[in-house]
Order: C-alpha cells, then sequence, then structure tokens
C-alpha cells in the first residue's frame, strides 16, 4: 500500500478516472444500471480528447463501398443528441477510413454532461489522479489532489480510463512505454481556423495540398514538418479543424517533455495556419481561432492484459468468444516523418474486441478502457478510434456492474452474462446484428 496520507471522501461503488470517450461511455453506461457511479475529471468539463483535441468520431462505420455500423448502445445516444441540435453531421473520413460523425466539441461538452448528470453519475471535477490504494493485488481506491489537497475515495471497483493507464501503470500492471521504442505514435496539436471560403477551400483536393505542402516547404519559406493531415468543415460556418502538426520524440508520460511538446504544438499550428493564408485557395483571409486544450496524445503505455490484440488479429478479422465490441478501421500509424501509414483490413471486414484486453494481468478490482486497453502498437493504431473508445468504455461499465451486483472482481464475471447486457443495451458484439440508429 502507498504511505500517502489524505482525508477520505464518501466511497463509491464504481469509480472512473478520466472523462474521455471510454470514461464518460461507462460512468454513464454503468450508473444507468443503478450503480453508484463517480467519474474523476482533471479539466472542468468531460469528454477529454473527443471535447478538447478532435471534432469527429471515427470508428462507427467499416470502411469501403459499403458502410456498416459497428458500434451502437450508450454510444448512440451521444450522437443522437448531437444530431438532435445540428451540432453534427456525417462525413466521409479524409484518408477513406470511414465515415465519421462530426460535431460541435462545445455542445459535446453539455451533451456528455448531460447524460451523466440524468444517469445521477457523481461528477468530480479539477480533480487529478495521484495515487492507488491496493490490497494485495487488488485495487481498492485512488488518492486525489485537487484545491481541497489530498483526498482518498475508495471504491467496489475502478475503471481506468486516463488514456496513460495511470492507475494501472501505478498498481504495478505490467507495461510498455510507447517511447521506448522507435514505434511510437507522433503527438498533434489540433486547431481551427475562422473566415474560410468554405466552397472555394474544399475544390482543393487532399493530393493538391499535399503538392503544395511540398513546395512550400522546397521553397524554404516554411517549415512543415507534415506533408500530410487534413483539414475538414466544422458545424459551424466558415470554421475548419485542422490535423496537420507533427511532434515527434516526445514522452507522453513526463511533464517535462510535454511541456515542450505544447510549445513546439503551437509554433507549428501558427507555421501551417501560415502556410494555409499565404497558399491554399479559401484561406486567404482566414485566421487562427483556437489551439486544441492540450496536445493530442495518440500513444503512451500500452498495458499487457489477460489478452494482447495484435496485427495479426486485426488484419485477419479475428473473431473472439469474449467479443464485446467491433472494429473495421484500418491500421493508422502517425509515424515519425511526413506521411501517415495505413493497413486496410479487408473490404466490410471487423475484428472482435475481447474483453480480456481491459483486465490488466495479474491486478484485480481494475478495468482498463479507451487507449488504455491491451494491444501491440500495431494493433492499437486500429482500434484506438472513439467510436472503439466508446465501445470499451460501455463494456467496462456494464462489466463493472456485474461485477458490484455478485459482489466478484471483473476478471470473474461471467462473459456470457456481460455480452447478453451488452447486446440489451444495443452494443454491437456480432457481425450478423443490425443497429437500429444509422445517421448515413
Amino acid at each position: 500500500m502507498h504511505a500517502t496520507k489524505a482525508d477520505r471522501l464518501a466511497s463509491t461503488e464504481i469509480l472512473v478516472i478520466g472523462s474521455g470517450a471510454a470514461g464518460s461511455t461507462a460512468a454513464i453506461t454503468a450508473a444507468r444500471l443503478g450503480k453508484r457511479v463517480t467519474l474523476v475529471e482533471r479539466y472542468g468539463f468531460l469528454g477529454g480528447i473527443s471535447t478538447g483535441v478532435l471534432d469527429t468520431f471515427y470508428g462507427f462505420y467499416t470502411p469501403g463501398p459499403v458502410a456498416r455500423k459497428v458500434v451502437g448502445g450508450v454510444p448512440d445516444a451521444i450522437v443522437e443528441r448531437l444530431l438532435q441540435t445540428q451540432s453534427a453531421f456525417v462525413r466521409p473520413n479524409t484518408f477513406g477510413a470511414g465515415n465519421g460523425i462530426t460535431y460541435d466539441p462545445e455542445m459535446l461538452k453539455c451533451v456528455w454532461e448531460d447524460l451523466a448528470i440524468e444517469a445521477n453519475v457523481r461528477l468530480l471535477y479539477h480533480s487529478f489522479y495521484q495515487d492507488v490504494r491496493m490490497s494485495g493485488n487488488r485495487v481498492t481506491g485512488v488518492v486525489l489532489d485537487g484545491k481541497a489537497g489530498l483526498k482518498q475515495l475508495d471504491a467496489q471497483v475502478i475503471i481506468d480510463a486516463s488514456g496513460d493507464a495511470d492507475v494501472a501503470a501505478q498498481a504495478g500492471a505490467r507495461f510498455e512505454r510507447a517511447e521506448a521504442g522507435s514505434r511510437a505514435q507522433t503527438l498533434t496539436t489540433t486547431f481551427r481556423v475562422g473566415q474560410v471560403d468554405m466552397a472555394k477551400a474544399q475544390t482543393t483536393s487532399k493530393q493538391e495540398l499535399r503538392q503544395l505542402m511540398h513546395e512550400a516547404n522546397d521553397s524554404g519559406a516554411y517549415q512543415l514538418p507534415r506533408e500530410d493531415g487534413s483539414i475538414h468543415p466544422t458545424p459551424l460556418s466558415g470554421i475548419m479543424l485542422a490535423i496537420m502538426t507533427r511532434l515527434d520524440g516526445y514522452d507522453p508520460c513526463d511533464p517535462e517533455s510535454l511541456t515542450q511538446a505544447e510549445i513546439e504544438g503551437r509554433r507549428q499550428a501558427r507555421e501551417y495556419v501560415r502556410f494555409l493564408h499565404d497558399r491554399v485557395p479559401g484561406y486567404e483571409r482566414a485566421h487562427l481561432l483556437n489551439f486544441s486544450i492540450q496536445v493530442g496524445i495518440r500513444e503512451s503505455r500500452r498495458i499487457f492484459g489477460d489478452y494482447r490484440l495484435t496485427k495479426t488479429d486485426v488484419l485477419g478479422a479475428k473473431k473472439f468468444v469474449d467479443s464485446i465490441g467491433q472494429c473495421g478501421a484500418p491500421i493508422e500509424d502517425h509515424h515519425r516523418g511526413r506521411d501517415t501509414h495505413w493497413e486496410f483490413l479487408p473490404d466490410g471486414t471487423t475484428y472482435d474486441i475481447p474483453y480480456r484486453t481491459l483486465l490488466p494481468a495479474g491486478v484485480d478490482g481494475l478495468l482498463v478502457a479507451g487507449r488504455c486497453f491491451s494491444a501491440t502498437h500495431d494493433a492499437h493504431a486500429s482500434c484506438r478510434s472513439m467510436a472503439q473508445c466508446m465501445a470499451m468504455g460501455q463494456a467496462a461499465g456494464v462489466a463493472a456492474a456485474i461485477a458490484v451486483d455478485q459482489n466478484v472482481t471483473p476478471r470473474h464475471i461471467e462473459t456470457a452474462a456481460l455480452q447478453a447486457k451488452l447486446v440489451e443495451l444495443g452494443g454491437i458484439l456480432y457481425d450478423d446484428q443490425t443497429s437500429e440508429a444509422s445517421w448515413v
């Protein structure tokens, strides 16, 4: 047990650390099943990367000529709320990776929050995960830090949706650091530009944009580390969001390194805005609106779970008996260099996400969800899409609720019971399932 001293907060049945697409979905799901749920978030709003960095849900649909919806259930409620307020639309992915659902991040903050409050989730904003409490190899609680100092919060089941596997790592789960080898995805600072002539801007093809970037670099007047990336319309008139910067060699788990990444990301973003303004049709009057709330992190700690998803599983469209969701997204590797590496599954196929990837090996009382899950570098580059993070969060929320009901750890619940409840909620676990919700 760690020695940190802290006052105790009222305990909870299920504790979720991190409110990104995985964590928010997990908390809402478990609370809808009648459990006492506390959701801890370091910022003053829900959503994590979904509201602070990006504006599109990828992974709901398979790529290819026929878009098949492969994620459903509680995630549908998020999209439907956005559509009801004309705050989202469906668009083809810039890279051909399947339809994406582009939304207004400010409205999504409200949607996540409204659904959490309606489900009676206890929200703790401005609270930082600090330490873990253990009894043997079982996680029993955490220590949080905030304006009121250190606070201990105990729970029957904890879901680590921190993105960086913070809880799992401190609990002794085995993991590898993405930056320890050469195969680590780069970081990105996203940004939005306003006063864009939308019609004119969209006449420039992706290939033409790449060529303009290449010419700009060759001129010596610009420094664009990535001759790739995307810039796409948003639900707001005249505003485009860009995913262009490339930050290589930074450690997402080191605050000093992250500080330098934030500084460099904003420098690169301003350079790309200058390039757009000077060289791309439609951006003649464009100006920088805002940067992402933080640098976007694709990959940090990769844990070892009871099963580890692999590249062979992904490209072989593998099926698992403990499936808790599906994914048809390609391997999308934002490696060092000026392009992005893609490997696609056979058209229309998907692979299953095994429940065992949510169980850190050797640690009890703990689930992981989102990009914390157990996968190799290549598999992670496919399954980290936000829709799959939501599917994992939904599964973690159900598994935690069953574990509380049965007074067992998540490792010891019956997979069949988990799968039955997920299907009842609208989750899509198998190829022959269909979804009532479709926004194509």
